[in-house]
């Protein structure tokens, strides 16, 4: 099953990336508010609805996804994605997960979370003031013997009681290759996420 990210949600542009960080702090959104607190938001069912666009913003794919997110006694939260992408119209959905783990660490800038998942390399740093998110990572796309590595910038902001946008810019080797734009919401457990199921 091919893989992709949530937090940032989900890509699949094998155009490739790898970016400069990015030139804005989390720490500007601080005193905004609805406050985003990635251990409020990420607990229960949460919806996404999103595109992705490639380097020219035209439209390539649109999805759906479910994230069951939850937290043990020790503060490790776990996202467990669930996306459905759809390459062009009338199509069967293409089906693509991803797993996240949330580890709760001190900065010298306050707390934070070590988000880690099994095509991330390298583990990355989930940061947060006011109501945003920050991540920057690399992420491994493909299957075994053919992927390609790909820079993930992920912005999040929640903009009413429950319901967060996200951006993901990509690049590879400092170059846009495309963007990733979804509205997630959180949701009961009855509610259904994926289209066709």
């Amino acid at each position: 099953m091919r893989k992709i990210t949530i937090l940032g949600i989900p890509s699949i542009l094998i155009l490739g990336l790898l970016s400069a960080c990015s030139g804005v702090d989390v720490k500007h959104a601080a005193g905004r508010s609805p406050e985003l607190i990635p251990q409020d938001f990420f607990t229960g069912k949460i919806c996404a609805d999103g595109v992705v666009r490639n380097r020219s913003g035209e439209e390539i794919r649109s999805f759906n996804a479910q994230i069951l997110a939850s937290w043990d006694d020790n503060g490790v939260g776990t996202l467990d994605e669930i996306f459905n992408f759809y390459d062009e119209a009338g199509a069967e959905p293409k089906r693509e997960t991803r797993l996240w783990t949330l580890t709760p660490i001190d900065t010298k800038e306050g707390p934070a979370l070590k988000a880690s998942a099994s095509d991330v390399p390298n583990s990355t740093v989930m940061t947060y003031a006011g109501n945003a998110i920050y991540m920057s990572y690399m992420l491994r796309y493909g299957e075994p013997g053919d992927t390609i590595d790909l820079h993930m910038e992920d912005w999040m902001f929640q903009v009413a009681d429950g319901v967060v946008v996200n951006e993901t810019k990509m690049s590879k080797f400092g170059f846009h290759v495309g963007q990733i734009l979804l509205v997630m919401r959180k949701v009961s457990a009855e509610t259904s996420c994926l289209v066709n199921g």
